[in-house]
């Protein structure tokens, strides 16, 4: 890439509004300028400017673009691990301007419509789906998703209602959520539980034939699933890959 990184366009947009969309889970809407574009699957990165304490891990951070392009926002979600930049952007006013830098990243729906999307995901990984997702109906895409969502307890579950009213709009979209720790949840839960495993991904994938796979989540998630799309001899060039780091 010839365009050096201090280059790279960058501005300042203001927080509109902040909401807890799942347990210790926060999203994050700033205001969207009329010149922001980007591709549904893409993240972008964040500084605060002069906060108020910082640590060794810095004040800029990357997050998926939860938001769609045709909202007047851009959102991102994080988990509120204890360090000084989530504790200042969860406690900055309303109206404060964070510096944002230009999307990136290659996370995105393939082009082949008669390929199936089959997204393996769990926790925070699901941010660039929900992108991707609403994208997908409200192009009204031809593309068949099938999406796995692992999480401990529903509350754990970022977008989870949003996704479930998604599946009965969309007759291209399927949603396999499945839930690992019911024993802690207060939450009744009819659908799959436990990992997501060769026999689930059988279970719900019979005669499909080809798909495109994207992966995304904690490091040790990632490679798990990878590990079961190697034993059944998926070839890497149909894998696309985002670990999630940090979160």
């Amino acid at each position: 890439m010839s365009t050096a990184v201090a280059d790279w366009p960058k501005f300042l947009a203001k927080l509109k509004a902040r909401q807890e969309i799942a347990e210790r889970t926060m999203a994050f809407r700033f205001e969207k300028p009329a010149s922001f574009k980007f591709i549904p699957g893409q993240f972008i990165d964040i500084t605060l400017l002069n906060p108020k304490e910082t640590d060794s891990e810095g004040n800029t951070r990357g997050f998926s673009i939860a938001s769609v392009p045709y909202e007047d926002f851009i959102m991102v979600a994080t988990r509120l691990r204890d360090t000084a930049f989530k504790r200042v952007l969860k406690s900055i006013p309303l109206g404060a301007e964070v510096r944002v830098e230009v999307p990136f990243g290659n996370l995105r729906l393939h082009n082949d419509k008669m390929r199936a999307a089959v997204v393996l995901t769990g926790g925070i990984g699901i941010t660039p789906f929900r992108s991707i997702l609403l994208h997908a109906a409200t192009e009204k895409l031809p593309h068949h998703i099938f999406l796995f969502y692992a999480n401990r307890r529903p509350e754990d579950a970022l977008f989870l209602s949003e996704l479930q009213e998604l599946e009965k709009t969309n007759p291209n979209f399927k949603l396999i959520a499945c839930m690992s720790e019911m024993e802690k949840s207060r939450q009744p839960w009819s659908g799959e539980r436990g990992l997501i495993n060769h026999a689930l991904l059988e279970k719900y994938l019979k005669g499909v034939s080809s798909p495109v796979y994207y992966i995304t989540g904690p490091p040790a998630m990632v490679k798990a699933m990878h590990t079961i799309l190697m034993d059944t001899g998926t070839d890497d060039d149909n894998i696309r890959i985002e670990e999630f780091a940090g979160y």
